[in-house]
């Protein structure tokens, strides 16, 4: 038995979870108001057989204790595993990173740490660098902010920087492990060529990757360092090592589009200031400033916010694929309002003045940049007023395009005053009644609610599955499956070690030369959870071709699929049982005649379509072909 195993057997979720709400029997489970958004009638259900809690209502997530208390908490599974194994007794073994990762690790380091020093002395020295700085003098950065920030300069040549780092002792496979040469049909050679370069560190300002841009009319005008196992640009935010004072001292973290933006807001005072890395927001970005600041304030300059480049205007969080191919998730404006409304962080936008961006409002008015900050609109305010700016309201027809455009943001809003505030402003504003509003807004959840369903229902957890070990397995042992497995939800894994095993291997890569593949996942991987790791690597498998395998690992998603459905059936029912019980079992079909039934009759009449409807689709999963499914063995 491992720690997580122990301590899981040591706690019960149900006494856990009973430290932070009032949880109430209904049933085989336990229910409460979910503590992760504001809600009348409880939708957060506590599992004591399955070792798993859920929110059926606005978060629709779940987990088992760890999970809860990350969540809970606001930490991390390692800071998880240790405040739960002082609460059992699990004394935990003290484990370091094998002498060989922590020297790969450092190698990396040493490879980016080498080139910034290599692209800041061509900048600072070079001639073929002198449109360099003509450019950066133009912008206002002199040699000191050059040495501060560790700006730079490629050369064009194409192994410039191959042969500086070889007479380093760096290896080719290790400047390509770094992310600053790519193989190409000249073979391998520099990532980075004539190019203005800005050096990326993490928040212990080690340098980890490069954004660079292009000094004439070449495309893309920024590009990055590709994904490695020190870079990821989905979760980095510039400057961010140099901003977390005084983003702690202010409560505050302001996020612009561009590296000069936040360079110049450092050279004037302004040190809460961090950058994007040349892509729309993303929920990780999001989530590593949380922990520092409870105000988050977007600087989108007029075009920006017109474009909405710095978040996706899109109804729904989607995905988009950076240059690497990798799927980063990007928050949408639905997206930043359920942050407001669930994150205990109050997130604001300001918009600058036509034409001008935040590095020309700081070096030419400070105040003024001080003043648009602290007037920095909440994000409902923006986009309300925002999107009645766009339409004519004089116009029916601009009324409805006005309407249909705000009021999906509200879904995201679970606490009723201030969606009441909101409906009652949309109301002024289109001529409409706030009844009508309400109604139409109550169609849009009903509409949407079959979508989301497939994206949450698999979250309710229970205490272990060898399903899930078998998919990690056969995910670990084939690497030609990649593709299949990065297709694999993780909320479809129930167990945290196992989601924390699944999102590394993701973030790993597809496994290079020499099978290196496990050991990236290793270097992703908490510390805490290797021997667990290593379990599943050494897993008892039946022999597969790959043919086989992809198909049992087709067969091992709908089992866990299926095994989502029938936990939401049951705990539907158990809510369903409960609420009839408590509001008397008549009231079950006067939700079927009236058609003015009260609150409770309403919530009675929701529970008995979500039940129907999970139901139907539980039924639906079921294989109409009669094909024999393949042995998977899971149970070995």
């Amino acid at each position: 038995m491992n720690e997580v195993e122990e301590i899981k057997a040591r706690l019960d979720i149900v006494d856990v979870i009973g430290q932070y709400v009032t949880l109430q029997k209904a049933g085989r489970t336990y229910k409460a108001p979910c503590p992760f958004h504001n809600e009348r009638t409880p939708s957060f259900i506590v599992s004591p057989d399955r070792q798993s809690w859920h929110c059926f209502g606005a978060c629709g997530t779940g987990g088992d204790i760890f999970s809860f208390v990350m969540k809970r908490e606001g930490i991390e599974f390692p800071d998880a595993l240790r405040m739960l194994a002082e609460r059992a007794g699990v004394r935990l073994q003290e484990r370091r990173v094998s002498e060989e990762q922590d020297k790969q690790r450092g190698r990396l380091y040493g490879a980016n740490e080498a080139a910034a020093h290599f692209y800041r002395d061509l900048l600072l020295k070079g001639d073929a660098a002198a449109h360099a700085r003509d450019y950066l003098e133009k912008r206002g950065l002199d040699n000191e902010a050059v040495e501060t920030f560790l700006l730079g300069y490629s050369p064009q040549g194409w192994e410039a920087l191959l042969d500086h780092l070889r007479k380093y002792g760096f290896a080719d496979r290790e400047v390509l492990q770094a992310g600053l040469a790519i193989e190409g049909e000249r073979g391998l050679h520099d990532r980075f060529r004539g190019r203005l370069m800005f050096a990326i560190n993490d928040q212990k300002g080690r340098v980890i990757g490069f954004g660079a841009r292009a000094l004439d009319d070449s495309m893309p005008k920024y590009i990055n360092t590709s994904q490695t196992a020190l870079f990821d640009k989905g979760g980095v935010l510039y400057a961010l090592d140099r901003a977390q004072a005084g983003i702690r001292r202010d409560g505050r973290a302001v996020i612009v589009e561009g590296y000069m933006d936040a360079i110049a807001a450092h050279q004037h005072g302004f040190d809460n200031v961090i950058a994007q890395m040349g892509t729309a927001l993303t929920e990780r970005q999001v989530r590593v400033v949380k922990k520092l600041a409870g105000e988050i304030v977007l600087a989108l300059d007029a075009d920006a916010a017109g474009s909405q480049a710095m978040v996706r205007g899109h109804d729904v969080i989607r995905e988009a694929l950076d240059e690497s191919g990798r799927a980063v998730p990007v928050i949408s404006w639905r997206g930043l309002v359920g942050y407001q409304e669930s994150a205990a962080v109050n997130l604001r936008i300001a918009v600058l003045p036509e034409g001008r961006d935040p590095d020309d409002v700081i070096r030419q008015d400070q105040a003024s940049w001080a003043s648009l900050i602290q007037e920095a609109r909440p994000v409902l305010d923006f986009r309300l007023e925002a999107s009645a700016a766009a339409h004519d309201l004089t116009d029916p027809r601009g009324r409805s395009q006005f309407v249909q455009e705000f009021l999906p943001l509200l879904q995201a809003v679970t606490d009723p005053v201030v969606r009441a505030y909101y409906l009652q402003r949309l109301a002024r504003l289109s001529l409409l009644s706030e009844e009508e509003l309400a109604a139409m807004l109550g169609r849009t959840r009903q509409r949407d609610a079959p979508r989301q369903g497939k994206q949450v229902s698999a979250t309710t957890l229970y205490k272990g599955d060898s399903r899930e070990e078998f998919l990690l397995a056969l995910l670990l042992r084939y690497p030609e499956l990649r593709a299949d497995g990065l297709e694999v939800r993780d909320d479809l894994l129930w167990e945290s070690a196992n989601r924390q095993v699944l999102a590394c291997w993701k973030r790993a890569g597809a496994a290079p030369a020499g099978g290196q593949e496990l050991e990236a996942v290793k270097t992703e991987l908490p510390l805490e959870l290797e021997p667990y790791l290593e379990r599943l690597i050494v897993r008892k498998m039946p022999a597969f071709d790959l043919s086989l395998a992809r198909e049992a690992l087709g067969d091992c998603i709908l089992r866990l699929k299926r095994r989502a459905l029938e936990a939401e059936k049951q705990a539907v029912s158990a809510l369903l049982a409960t609420r009839e019980e408590e509001v008397g079992a008549s009231a079950l079909m006067e939700a079927g005649l009236s058609a003015d039934e009260d609150t409770n009759t309403r919530e009675l009449a929701d529970l008995q379509l979500r039940d129907m409807e999970t139901g139907l689709k539980l039924h639906g999963r079921e294989r109409s072909d009669g094909r024999q499914a393949v042995s998977t063995d899971i149970d070995g």
